[in-house]
């Protein structure tokens, strides 16, 4: 029964099978080779006017005729266009009024998610915490313009450089676009569409971040994680909470068991996951930041043919008259059967949250839920499409890399400097943090703008026209914020001299290596955590992964720059002389002992 979306996603390497065709033009474009291929659209690889690569998707000969797959096209273009994102392969250009319609998005020279996952296997913690964030992103970036996907699953993420793209736009509902909200219809991929969806429940931001856990637990485990099979089947799991979670490392099934739930209650929130994804990256429990442990029926170790005489099928009409035997992983439209035990997708008033310490089991099969079934809870976001905090609008930088060692080195270079070249590191650290402070004030205005509106064109011209304030009002903050570093900084260089002194049996010199790297130290350790040091911080953390977008380049800039640290400190053991480069002397020679 399947009838793909017209968006069907490219591959973004040739498939097997699939000979370089001989060249023809579509539009404006040189078709050079098939890269995909669905039951209502072609993919392509094809070169622009100006030689670069694209995505040339078009309609099939016999589907072309079909106004209302135009207007899907239609759809799929003007949802794209309304996304900005680098986590989402974008629309460049499209013409579906032409004669053969067809879309052209920006190419992705990489392999679907699926693929890897099949290639290589379960994907490492590491891997999986930056698919986590990567995903997120483009998630985020989706809901913040009101575009809910509605097909997350690993078919439609691309790798590029180990980094996920989000594409395949075809079947994307936009909030003020009632025309594919029929009552009862529901589109998607089964397995990777919430439970409440399936019941015919609104669609909303929820249903992309199960299927966003749905792709994670594909990703650790490299099966999907409700399995295959009959699509009623697998339905049935879902709502069922029957997750197939073996082969997942069992440090991290809690995690994903509890994102995989039947109750909404019982989920952790995106950021939880990837907090507790950042735990187990590091070797701790995830459970860490849990709020309870779910109510789902967790099947490990057990074959697809064990499981399914305990199910029953949910009822479907299929909308297309074909056989439903067909194969859940592409997305297909099913129309759910009036059936009392299921909810009605109507707001009910909401009930008090389970008690955590009590959570009940499925006692019966499906379709016979437990009482409050996937009722919404208080605690629940609003409805879609406001505005949510912490989903649609949040802070972004929340869940990105800290870049914790780069910065560490940093401070170690800054040790080395000061205790060489004090006048040209002192300035240096000033007007990094200047900069920084400017940064994470654009940043946070950048943040608390679309927090309150949402994403408009004009927050880029409104934040050019407040730079010239934030960079004075980031030069006073910044000037402040040196008080208490330079004299705990002074104090340092004070104990360190005497200390010195006291051991060589000489006078104490405040211009030496020893102090001045002692106290730049610490002055430096006061402006990163003293008062004021919050945006230091932060704007610091920008600044480094703009320069270093991944792990593998900051470790190596990390590496680099912790030897030249190293370098300097062995040059001060051979040569103790100051220099005051860019002054020509030290500007307190009086306080010389």
């Amino acid at each position: 029964m399947t009838t793909e979306p017209l968006g069907e996603a490219p591959p973004t390497q040739p498939v097997p099978g699939h000979e370089p065709a001989r060249p023809t033009m579509i539009g404006p474009y040189r078709v050079m080779q098939q890269i995909g291929s669905g039951g209502m659209g072609v993919v392509h690889l094809a070169l622009d006017p100006h030689g670069k690569a694209v995505a040339l998707k078009v309609l099939r000969p016999h589907v072309a005729d079909d106004e209302q797959a135009r207007q899907r096209l239609g759809r799929e273009v003007s949802t794209l266009r309304r996304v900005r994102s680098t986590r989402v392969a974008a629309v460049l250009d499209a013409d579906v009024e032409a004669q053969q319609p067809y879309i052209v998005t920006r190419y992705v020279p990489g392999p679907s998610l699926d693929r890897v996952i099949e290639r290589d296997g379960p994907m490492s913690p590491e891997s999986l915490l930056r698919l986590a964030r990567g995903l997120a992103e483009a998630l985020h970036d989706c809901h913040a313009t009101g575009v809910v996907h509605r097909d997350v699953k690993p078919g439609n993420v691309l790798m590029l450089d180990d980094e996920p793209v989000l594409i395949d736009f075809g079947i994307a509902h936009l909030a003020d676009d009632s025309r594919l909200t029929q009552t009862g219809l529901v589109m998607g991929t089964p397995g990777y569409l919430a439970p409440e969806t399936l019941e015919g429940a609104q669609v909303l931001p929820g249903t992309d971040w199960w299927g966003w856990a749905s792709t994670l637990a594909f990703a650790a485990s490299g099966r999907p994680p409700f399995g295959r099979g009959p699509m009623e089947a697998v339905i049935s799991r879902v709502v069922r909470g029957e997750a197939d979670l073996d082969g997942v490392d069992p440090p991290l099934v809690p995690l994903l068991a509890a994102a995989l739930s039947p109750r909404i209650d019982e989920r952790p929130t995106d950021r939880e996951v990837i907090r507790a994804l950042e735990r187990y990256a590091t070797g701790r429990p995830v459970t860490e930041v849990l709020r309870q442990v779910p109510a789902t029926s967790v099947v490990a170790g057990q074959t697809q043919a064990h499981r399914l005489p305990e199910t029953k099928a949910l009822p479907v009409v299929p909308t297309n008259g074909e056989s439903r035997g067909d194969s859940v992983d592409q997305p297909m439209p099913y129309t759910a059967l009036p059936n009392p035990h299921l909810r009605s997708a109507q707001p009910v008033a909401a009930q008090p949250p389970r008690p955590a310490t009590a959570p009940q089991p499925y006692a019966q099969p499906y379709p016979v839920p437990p009482p409050q079934h996937l009722q919404p809870q208080p605690q629940q976001p609003q409805p879609w499409p406001g505005v949510v905090p912490g989903r649609g609008a949040g802070d972004p930088r929340v869940s990105k890399p800290r870049r914790t060692g780069l910065l560490m080195a940093l401070l170690a270079l800054f040790t080395a400097g000061m205790a060489t070249m004090p006048a040209l590191t002192a300035l240096l650290a000033v007007s990094w943090s200047w900069l920084a402070r400017v940064i994470d004030r654009s940043y946070t205005g950048l943040v608390m703008r679309r927090h309150q509106f949402g994403r408009r064109g004009s927050d880029v011209p409104t934040m050019v026209a407040a730079l010239p304030w934030r960079i004075i009002a980031a030069a006073g903050e910044t000037l402040l914020s040196l008080i208490l570093p330079v004299i705990v900084g002074a104090a340092a260089m004070l104990s360190t001299a005497l200390g010195e002194a006291a051991i060589a049996g000489t006078s104490p010199n405040l211009w030496s290596a020893a102090p001045l790297g002692v106290g730049g130290a610490l002055a430096g350790l006061m402006a990163w955590w003293g008062i004021g040091g919050a945006s230091l911080r932060r704007g610091s953390r920008s600044m480094v992964r703009a320069v270093t977008p991944n792990a593998a380049m900051a470790g190596v800039v990390g590496i680099l720059v912790l030897a030249v640290a190293v370098v300097i400190a062995f040059g001060t053991l051979i040569d103790p002389a100051l220099s005051w480069w860019p002054l020509s002397s030290n500007p307190f020679p009086q306080v010389t002992q």
